[in-house]
């Protein structure tokens, strides 16, 4: 599926695509975090036609409401009732399209969603689709009219991750033969609903994640809760994502067993973006704290 994507519509953005999957396969969310124009969208487009799942879309701007999102209850005078119409939330896969453009309290409606695959509307709890996932894109915080994410939200996602510019000769390429978002839309699914359930569940069950892995997720986390310049560290559910983000990449890589390079691997997409540094120390870069941490703790030998 992933070599699918790559090869044929998505070239120079493996990574992120490969991350994307490790989401899906975890039953987590991705927020994708870059300036406009680098293919957040079609990357979204892309991994729910491959899979054959449906796909919502809301692009967040400052009036966007969370019934918007949710749906809304409307009265029919034909049957003398209330009826719930939906929202783009009851998708399997849902595009949040420049998430901090949002008002806080619209981002806020999103976390039943996401923590609870369901909604809430009117006193009435409706339940999200299976599989449901978030694909969250949001600009860069210092551009003009965008609202930074609370901290309870950020938490919500299991990975969070940029796209980046792609190789010379690669964008000229796609500046000579033009945008394939109408070709996005020809792709052909080699996954269905239930496929998506039955890889979850292998990565949950059939997945080895020894204890010295474990041993080693700990010290990184542990690691973070001592770092002189983070006010906030890692919490337990960071460590159980990074587990389960670790599991799924080595089941993408055919192994059924977690090595401790599958967690570095995924360990500042999982984590970077749920710390929260000391005030003397916000212009660093969480990514790159992450990294000169991960760098001071041994790999395990199993």
């Amino acid at each position: 599926m992933l070599d699918t994507l790559s090869r044929d519509f998505l070239q120079g953005k493996e990574e992120v695509l490969r991350l994307s999957a490790i989401a899906l396969l975890t039953g987590g969310h991705i927020l994708i975090e870059d300036i406009p124009g680098l293919g957040k969208t079609t990357i979204a487009l892309a991994l729910a036609g491959i899979t054959g799942l449906s796909f919502g879309r809301v692009q967040c701007t400052s009036d966007l409401l969370p019934s918007d999102i949710t749906g809304l209850s409307m009265f029919s005078r034909e049957e003398g009732r209330f009826t719930f119409l939906p929202g783009p939330i009851f998708n399997n896969i849902v595009l949040l399209d420049e998430i901090n453009r949002a008002m806080p309290r619209t981002q806020s409606a999103m976390l039943e969603a996401m923590e609870e695959r369901r909604v809430t509307v009117e006193g009435t709890t409706h339940p999200l689709p299976d599989p449901f996932m978030v694909f969250a894109t949001q600009n860069p915080s210092d551009q003009s009219g965008t609202f930074p994410l609370p901290e309870s939200q950020l938490d919500r996602f299991l990975l969070c991750t940029g796209v980046g510019y792609p190789p010379e000769q690669l964008e000229k390429g796609i500046i000579s033969g033009g945008g394939i978002r109408e070709r996005i839309g020809s792709i052909t699914p080699v996954a269905t609903a239930g496929d998506i359930l039955a890889a979850r569940r292998a990565v949950a069950e059939a997945v080895y994640l020894s204890d010295a892995v474990v041993g080693y997720i700990y010290a990184l986390v542990a690691a973070t809760r001592n770092h002189e310049r983070i006010q906030t560290g890692l919490s337990t559910r960071a460590a159980i994502n990074l587990a389960q983000a670790a599991r799924a990449a080595a089941f993408l890589e055919g192994r059924d067993f977690v090595a401790p390079e599958d967690v570095k691997g995924v360990a500042v997409a999982v984590c970077a973006h749920r710390l929260i540094l000391r005030p003397e120390h916000e212009s660093a870069h969480p990514g790159e704290l992450l990294r000169a941490i991960i760098a001071e703790i041994p790999l395990p030998l199993a």
